[in-house]
């Protein structure tokens, strides 16, 4: 008899919610599975595709993942694997990384005998693409008894399916006992043309429609082929929050409910559907990051009708509303000298945060007080540089603002806190981020992208073989 773990959807380096600490914890979820087949001692590790959350995963995911696989190469327990389509690259795949290092075995359509059972791979492959495949494999070795496929992508006869599974067995040049597969991250199993078709679903919650405990499959070849479930040990907790608001009821109703559980470091989901009063997410948000969430999100679900006493909102000149604005401030000339410099439409974007940095630096090098704010303006004596484009429109005057080339200069701290106001008018800099969004099949609260972490330092998005050497 053969035993393998079949997982997938890993999802490793998903920094969900904008949060550090879910980042980790895909990656201890995978470490989990791990440990659970080194002291089961099962003859084999399957990953169905979706090992890391992004085709190019950050160095810290790359070195936690390689320490993982390490459990498996010490205790003589083969990884065996194929690409997901959050992972997939144009060319090498990181899983030919890890097998250049001996971590793993890409499956593909050369059996790969363990056990009893050749095992073959088919990577996820574009819904656009399929029309041509042809499923050729070569035939099963005369040492084995069973023959098992390991795939990704949204089969038939499962939710959200895409890719047509009778075909797929009907055409195979191989006759296949199991068919495990990844992306679907809600477990499943059902029997096609009398094949065993399974999913082993996420080992993390990437969503929040994921309720269910988080889990693997258990996969025996014996006689027949024996599917069961195993969940995944210690994982983050999610607390979902329901909460059915009667015509009168509003955020009071919903603070209560969330007072009624335990929150301490879990992920907190809270619905609301029903009638009742609009409800500001913020409110409820903060009340649950008080009481010890790791984080909280807000569904609100209702369809609720416009009210009369509903906020109005009429769209004044923002000359005008920048102007009041500008001059209620109190601004030093400086100040409003950089101001006009942010706001000014004949400079590029591109150049806004070069141009005041250099501004900055050389009004500091003439006068070190020259922000000091100015309270005892007279408004009426200020002007923005909304009055003075106002003056160039009335008059046809050419501005006199040229646009300069972005220097080379290294940043200091006075032009950094200028930075501040560069961006604030128009975002001259914009930072590359680790995340893309959608984290799973299902889609889930909107998680941002990933922000500054102490712990987590930016990253080379790329890593060479050398690295792990």
């Amino acid at each position: 008899m053969t035993r393998v773990i079949h997982t997938g959807d890993t999802h490793i380096g998903y920094r969900q919610y904008n949060a550090p600490e879910r980042r980790r914890d895909f990656l201890e979820a995978f470490r989990s599975v791990v440990e659970d087949a080194v002291d089961d001692g099962v003859d084999a590790v399957v990953h169905a595709g979706d090992l890391f959350h992004d085709r190019r995963p950050g160095l810290i995911d790359l070195q936690g993942t390689v320490a993982v696989l390490r459990l498996l190469r010490d205790a003589d327990i083969p990884f065996l694997a194929v690409v997901g389509n959050h992972e997939g690259k144009r060319d090498a795949q990181w899983l030919d990384l890890f097998a250049d290092l001996g971590l793993a075995t890409r499956l593909d359509a050369e059996p790969t005998v363990v056990g009893d059972v050749a095992f073959y791979g088919l990577d996820f492959v574009p819904r656009s693409r399929r029309e041509d495949l042809e499923y050729e494999f070569a035939p099963v070795p005369d040492d084995a008894d069973h023959a098992a496929l390991v795939s990704h992508g949204l089969f038939e006869p499962f939710a959200h399916a895409d890719w047509d599974t009778e075909r797929l067995l009907a055409e195979s040049t191989v006759e296949f006992d199991a068919v495990l597969l990844g992306d679907n991250h809600a477990p499943d199993t059902a029997e096609v043309l009398d094949t065993w078709v399974t999913y082993c679903g996420s080992t993390e919650r990437a969503s929040a429609s994921e309720r269910d405990d988080r889990g693997y499959n258990l996969v025996a070849f014996d006689d027949d082929v024996a599917i069961s479930r195993r969940g995944v040990a210690d994982t983050r907790e999610f607390v979902f929050v329901d909460v059915e608001l009667a015509a009168d009821e509003g955020v009071d109703r919903v603070q209560k409910r969330v007072r009624q559980h335990d929150l301490e470091d879990a992920v907190v989901v809270v619905t609301i559907e029903g009638d009742g009063k609009p409800i500001a997410p913020a409110a409820v948000e903060e009340l649950a990051v008080d009481r010890g969430a790791l984080v909280a999100r807000v569904n609100d679900r209702r369809d609720l009708p416009d009210e009369d006493d509903a906020v109005s909102v009429s769209f004044a000149d923002p000359d005008d509303a920048v102007r009041e604005r500008v001059r209620e401030l109190g601004l030093s000339d400086a100040a409003l000298d950089i101001d006009r410099t942010v706001r000014d439409g004949d400079l590029a974007d591109s150049n806004v945060r070069e141009t005041v940095e250099r501004r900055v630096r050389d009004l500091l090098e003439a006068d070190a007080d020259v922000f000091e704010s100015a309270p005892d303006r007279d408004p009426a004596d200020a002007t923005t540089v909304a009055d003075r484009l106002s003056s160039d429109e009335e008059t046809d005057e050419v501005p006199t603002n040229a646009d300069p080339e972005p220097t080379e200069e290294a940043e200091s701290p006075s032009a950094a806190a200028a930075t501040g106001v560069a961006t604030n008018g128009g975002d001259a800099d914009s930072s590359p981020t680790d995340e893309q969004d959608a984290g799973s099949t299902d889609a889930g609260p909107t998680d941002e992208p990933d922000g500054g972490d102490a712990d987590e330092r930016e990253e080379p998005a790329d890593a060479s073989l050398g690295d792990f050497a």
